[in-house]
C-alpha cells in the first residue's frame, strides 16, 4: 500500500489508533502508540520524533533523539489490541542527520539486501525461517544473591505422569524426544497452534504446516512460506509476537528460548536460503545434490563463517546447551543432501525452482534481521572467493567413528567461543557498509558485559548439587 492507501484503509476499517513497531539490537519488538489522526501523508517520509537512550544497544542519554519513518507496506490490522488499531513497521533515523541508523537491525538487513544488488550475483535473497518454540503451563524464576531457580510446568510435560491431576490422570504425555506428530490425546495442542497460524494468515503471513515438536512439554513449529529477506524478518517477528499474544490468551506461556527443558531437544530456527537473479534461481544446477556451483561455494561462506556467525544467529548464553550431540543439534559444519546430522542440508527439491540450502545452526532467540543479514554475507564472500566447502557428508556424522569426526570442523561450544570468532573473522560484515564497526564492537560489548561476566559470578544449582558437601 501507498501511504494514502494506508489511510484510506484505516478509514474503511474503523481504525483508531496506530502502533509503531520497531526491533532493538537484541531482536526484542518495541512499540509505541498513537491516536490515528496523528498519521498523516508527510508522515511516512517526515516520521516522529522519539527518545532512542533507554533502547537497548542504542544511544547515549545526550544524544538519544531518534526519528521512526512509517513503511506503508507493512501496514496491517493489529489482532491484540482491543480498540481498533493499525500496526506499522518503523525504520530508525538519527534525528539530526535524517540519515538511516546504523544500528538499526532492519536498516541493517536493508543494506544486506542492496550489497547482493551491488555485487551482481543476484537480485534478491530468499529466506525460510522455521523458529520453534514451547508452550509452557507455567514458569517460576528467580536470581537473586542468596537464590536462584527456574521452575517450568506443562501438562504435556512428561515428568507429571505420576501426579495427581484434578479430573484424574489421564497420561497422555509426550516421551521425551517423542513428541514430533503424535495426534491427540497425546498432542493437546492443535487447538492453540490452529488460532497461532490462523491469526498469522490474518496479517498476510501464509502458513504451510504446523505440528507437535520433538521435545515433551508443548514443543511446537509452525511452518511459514519463503519470501526476501526484510519481508521474512518482519514476518519472524510477527510470528513470535502472535505465538506469545496467542499462548498469553489461552492462559498459557510460550518460549523462544533454545534450552528450557534439560534432557529433551531444544528449539532451533533452520533457515532455508537462495539467491536468485532474473527470476532464475541461481542455486540450481548439475553438481552435487543439484545445486550450482554458485551454491557450492555459498555453503563454502557459511562454513568458514559459521563460528563467527553463530554470535548473531546463536546469541545468548542458554543457545549453546542446545547446541550439543545427540539432540538432533547441528553441531558439525559440515553439509549433505537430507542428512540432517550436518550443519548445512540440502533438502530434496520437486523442482530447480526450489532448489535451496538450509542452514540448521541458528536458534530463535535471533534477532532475525542480524541473522538473515550476516548469513547472506558469509554466502556472498564464499562466491566471491570460490570457497569451496570440501566433500559432502552423507553419513550419519554422529555415528562416525572418532577418527573421522575430529577432521569434520565444529560450532562453537559456548557463546565466549563464538564472540571470539567474531571478533577475528567479521571483515565479510563490513562489506558494502552493511554491518559498521560500530555495530560489531557494540554488539560484542554488549553480549560480554550483560551476559559473560555476569554469567561467570553466579552459582548455579547444579553446582550445589555438585559441591555442596565438599
Amino acid at each position: 500500500m501507498s501511504p494514502a492507501e494506508v489511510l484510506e484503509f484505516a478509514k474503511k476499517n474503523g481504525v483508531k489508533l496506530v502502533d509503531f513497531k520497531f526491533v532493538d539490537l537484541l531482536g526484542q519488538w518495541q512499540h509505541t502508540t498513537m491516536p490515528i489522526h496523528k498519521l498523516k501523508v508527510e508522515t511516512f517520509s517526515e516520521g516522529f520524533n522519539f527518545d532512542g537512550s533507554s533502547i537497548r544497544g542504542w544511544k547515549a542519554i545526550n544524544e538519544s533523539d531518534m526519528t521512526c519513518i512509517p513503511d506503508a507496506a507493512t501496514a496491517v490490522l493489529d489482532p491484540f489490541i482491543k480498540e481498533p488499531t493499525l500496526s506499522l513497521i518503523v525504520d530508525i533515523a538519527d534525528a539530526v542527520t535524517h540519515q538511516p541508523y546504523v544500528r538499526d537491525p532492519r536498516q541493517i538487513a536493508k543494506k544486506a539486501e542492496q550489497y547482493l544488488k551491488q555485487t551482481g550475483i543476484g537480485d534478491i535473497s530468499y529466506f525460510g525461517p522455521e523458529p520453534e518454540f514451547f508452550i509452557f503451563d507455567s514458569v517460576r524464576f528467580c536470581e537473586g544473591p542468596n537464590t536462584s531457580f527456574y521452575k517450568i510446568d506443562s501438562k504435556e510435560g512428561r515428568w507429571n505422569t505420576g501426579n495427581e491431576e484434578e479430573g484424574g490422570n489421564l497420561g497422555y504425555k509426550p516421551d521425551y524426544k517423542r513428541g514430533y506428530f503424535p495426534v491427540p490425546p497425546i498432542d493437546s495442542q492443535v487447538d492453540i497452534r490452529a488460532e497461532m497460524a490462523l491469526t498469522l494468515e490474518k496479517l498476510g503471513i501464509t502458513v504451510e504446516v504446523f505440528h507437535h515438536e520433538v521435545a515433551t512439554a508443548g514443543q511446537a513449529e509452525l511452518s511459514m512460506v519463503f519470501g526476501p529477506l526484510v519481508t521474512m524478518a518482519d514476518h519472524t517477528m510477527w510470528y513470535k509476537h502472535v505465538v506469545k499474544n496467542v499462548a498469553r490468551k489461552w492462559g498459557k506461556t510460550a518460549t523462544f528460548m533454545p534450552k528450557p527443558i534439560f534432557g529433551d531437544n531444544g528449539s532451533g530456527m533452520h533457515c532455508h536460503q537462495s539467491i536468485w537473479k532474473s527470476d532464475k534461481n541461481l542455486f540450481a544446477g548439475d553438481k552435487y545434490a543439484g545445486l550450482s556451483e554458485t551454491a557450492l561455494y555459498y555453503i563454502g561462506g557459511l562454513i568458514k563463517h559459521a563460528p563467527a556467525i553463530l554470535a548473531i544467529t546463536n546469541p545468548g548464553l542458554n543457545s549453546y546447551r542446545r547446541l550439543v550431540p545427540g539432540f538432533e543439534a547441528p553441531v558439525n559444519l559440515a553439509y549433505s543432501s537430507r542428512n540432517r546430522s550436518a550443519a548445512i542440508r540440502v533438502p530434496v527439491a520437486s523442482s530447480p525452482m526450489a532448489k535451496r540450502l538450509e542452514f540448521r545452526c541458528p536458534d530463535p532467540m535471533a534477532n532475525p534481521y542480524l541473522a538473515f543479514a550476516a548469513m547472506l554475507l558469509a554466502g556472498i564472500d564464499g562466491v566471491q572467493n570460490k570457497l569451496k566447502p570440501g566433500d559432502p557428508m552423507d553419513k550419519d556424522i554422529y555415528e562416525l567413528p572418532p577418527e573421522e569426526l575430529r577432521d569434520i570442523p565444529k560450532a562453537p561450544g559456548s557463546l565466549e567461543e563464538a564472540l571470539e570468532a567474531l571478533k577475528k573473522d567479521h571483515a565479510f560484515l563490513l562489506k558494502g557498509d552493511v554491518f559498521t564497526k560500530e555495530v560489531v564492537e557494540t554488539w560484542i560489548w554488549w553480549k560480554e558485559e550483560n551476559e559473560l561476566k555476569p554469567s561467570r559470578l553466579r552459582p548455579t544449582a547444579f553446582e550445589f548439587a555438585q559441591y555442596f558437601d565438599s
